[in-house]
């Protein structure tokens, strides 16, 4: 085994274990080790005096602190990741020459951060908005990073429009209002005076843009990279990961309530369940395409508002990835990491997408005032697994000690070293694609197509997904100031579906739109969350409980759902012990006042026989919300009476056999949602 390889299979982890101090039982010292005396006052000419300058112990405290903020990043602001590890299933050297997609022995070390888009650091999670999804590979020959969203394509073509579209999502500069959302005037007046955004608006719209949790929700490498293989053979390749628990999101009333209850809900389920041993897995999959077929389609495959269908270009599946650790430290590692498309491995490389071209200047130039300079690649969380050696120098937050007298290239002093390394030694050669063309400012006709694509996403969702698209265009649209701008929209999204176009230009307020709508009829399955998996593992119920409970029946009910994954919690109107018509007692981990039905997957509902009317009446207020998120209510023994309204229901599980009764409950649970459930 190469001394690469050892250096790949040592954890990060491991690599990190240098820089984690435990400060627990030792002495107070200042930054350079001094042990200090005092922590609670400053030096002082006299008690009741002045501070004096001398005070080096203060000066050095205070300007740390008041340093300890960097400036937040202008997207993907508010973010948490966590550690893990990558292996492929089978050697992909048919496609690349990627080191860590050949041997499926090995495993690579990952660093995952996910993360809202549009909202400051503060904001909460589960707004309407695009998920950043981005991978750090620690690989034997330096970092690659799959930097990617929840969403397959994005809202604008050209890189140099991007400030354009976050200037125009971001709190409007006059009253910095509303803060992580799309729902103002100058959103939408961009998105209908630059209609290429049609296609990542109908999935801004859709229920992706809510998902229920960061371990249910794909990811996507957005753009069209290339692999090349050691003959040097270049495919086109498009990234996904899929969730091994599928893909399942929110609805938008649930999603709301949750901002308030609890804004950190994405990033305290990621870490609970990463505690809990439940890790997060995701699966990689690659859409390959010979580079003679690249014209072969009705899109143009460098163009990032288009997907490439998954039924014309099957998603290979090729390895996993677990999530296994949370950070130590989120600033340490969640917010000081730095991700770039432009950090490869040789076998990965970049095709002429005119977005990915400009993010491959962009990202460097960020991490350069967010992280104080150009040695960000020195902080912990970004060191790279593999030694690194070059002529770079000083700089702010110079870690490395460089010695000896050369700093250059080409030199005698050093033997020429450090050397560049063959393309047989491993050195990064760029695809030599031939290029020839005219310096224009021009976009290319190809791309001139903004609606087919969003057609088919329209004609791809199911009935369920169809009203929550139209509900999710009237409430934003419905927060305008504009009519004009509402009528524009409306007039735009004909172009999409009249089907939904009309019922949001009547919910609004504003003119019917005119025209026969769109033409596509094409559709592609994949793209509905219907067709997802859908299995109970992980899911939280909330079990409403009281004194009196019948304590054989609900222990085996919830043994059982702990046997298939689930995470059943305990509420009532107390914390502590709660004691059931037998011996059994149970602790209560949450009481209604400190959480909601919306924090749950679904309600089990077992009672007790000394319940109070406040719990009664929280109760019923749980269940007719849970019901009205369409979520899955179960009830035994005295529990039932709560559900009675609902009997007959869609995944409403009445019964009194613990064993039946759960089997059907889990059953209920992982089919997520019920859609056909009517609101009584």
């Amino acid at each position: 085994m190469s001394s690469e390889r050892k250096v790949n299979e040592n954890s990060k982890s491991e690599q990190l274990e240098q820089y984690r101090v435990k400060d627990q039982g030792e002495k107070l010292t200042t930054n350079q080790g001094l042990k200090m005396a005092e922590d609670e006052f400053s030096l002082k000419a006299g008690e009741r005096g002045p501070t004096l300058l001398e005070d080096f112990y203060f000066r050095e405290k205070m300007t740390h602190f008041d340093h300890e903020r960097i400036p937040e990043r202008i997207v993907h602001a508010r973010g948490f990741a966590a550690h893990g590890e990558f292996q492929v299933y089978e050697s992909l050297k048919e496609y690349t020459k990627a080191k860590f997609l050949q041997e499926p022995s090995v495993k690579t070390p990952v660093f995952v951060r996910f993360s809202t888009v549009a909202g400051s650091r503060g904001s909460a999670e589960t707004v309407r908005d695009a998920r950043g999804f981005a991978t750090k590979f620690y690989t034997e020959e330096g970092n690659y990073d799959l930097v990617g969203n929840n969403i397959p394509v994005f809202f604008i073509q050209d890189a140099i429009k991007f400030p354009d579209l976050i200037h125009a999502v971001k709190p409007e500069p006059h009253n910095e209002i509303p803060q992580a959302a799309s729902a103002h005037d100058t959103f939408w007046d961009f998105v209908a005076n630059n209609q290429e955004a049609a296609h990542m608006v109908m999935w801004a719209m859709s229920d992706r843009a809510i998902p229920r949790s960061f371990r249910m929700m794909e990811g996507f490498g957005v753009h069209t990279f290339r692999l090349v293989n050691e003959e040097g053979k270049a495919r086109f390749v498009k990234f996904h990961w899929k969730p091994v628990l599928g893909t399942h999101s929110l609805v938008w009333d649930e999603a709301q309530k949750i901002s308030g209850k609890d804004p950190d809900f994405h990033r305290r389920d990621l870490s609970e369940a990463i505690d809990n041993g439940d890790y997060p897995e995701y699966e990689l999959g690659i859409q390959v395409l010979e580079e003679e077929d690249e014209f072969n389609f009705d899109f143009d495959l460098l163009d990032p508002t288009k997907l490439w269908p998954e039924e014309e270009i099957p998603v290979k599946i090729v390895g996993k990835m677990t999530l296994n650790r949370n950070v130590d430290n989120v600033f340490a590692e969640a917010e000081q990491v730095a991700f770039h498309p432009g950090h490869v491995v040789p076998g990965i490389d970049f095709t002429n997408d005119p977005l990915l071209q400009g993010r491959l200047f962009s990202y460097t130039d960020t991490q350069l005032v967010r992280l104080g300079g150009p040695n960000f690649h020195e902080l912990p969380i970004n060191r790279p697994v593999c030694p690194f050696f070059n002529n770079q120098r000083d700089g702010y937050g110079r870690h490395t000690i460089n010695v000896g007298q050369v700093s250059y290239h080409k030199n005698s002093l050093a033997n020429n070293t450090p050397s560049p390394a063959s393309e047989e030694e491993g050195g990064y050669v760029h695809y030599q694609e031939k290029i020839e063309g005219h310096k224009v400012r021009k976009r290319s006709e190809s791309f001139k197509d903004h609606f087919s694509q969003a057609a088919l996403f329209w004609n791809s969702m199911s009935q369920p997904e169809k009203e929550h698209i139209i509900e999710a265009f009237s409430f934003e649209l419905g927060k305008l100031k504009s009519q004009s701008v509402q009528q524009q929209v409306v007039d735009m999204f004909a172009n999409v579906s009249l089907d939904l176009a009309k019922p949001v230009a009547e919910a609004i307020g504003v003119n019917a739109p005119q025209g026969n709508g769109s033409s596509v009829t094409k559709s592609s399955p994949a793209l509905s969350m219907e067709n997802t998996k859908k299995k109970p593992d992980t899911r939280k119920v909330g079990v409403i409980l009281g004194d009196g409970f019948d304590g054989k029946e609900v222990s085996g009910v919830l043994d059982a759902l702990k046997a298939k994954g689930l995470q059943p919690e305990i509420v009532s109107s107390k914390l502590g012990k709660l004691k059931g018509s037998d011996s059994t007692e149970l602790k209560a981990d949450h009481t209604f006042l400190t959480c909601d039905s919306v924090l749950f997957d679904a309600l089990y509902v077992a009672g007790g026989s000394d319940l109070s009317k406040k719990f009664q009446q929280e109760t019923a207020y749980f269940v007719q919300e849970a019901f009205s998120h369409f979520k899955p209510i179960g009830a035994t023994g005295e529990g039932e009476k709560f559900v009675k309204n609902y009997e007959g229901s869609a995944g409403v599980v009445i019964g009194d056999d613990a064993k039946s009764f759960a089997d059907s409950f889990i059953q209920a649970v992982a089919e997520h949602r019920h859609w056909d459930r009517q609101i009584v």
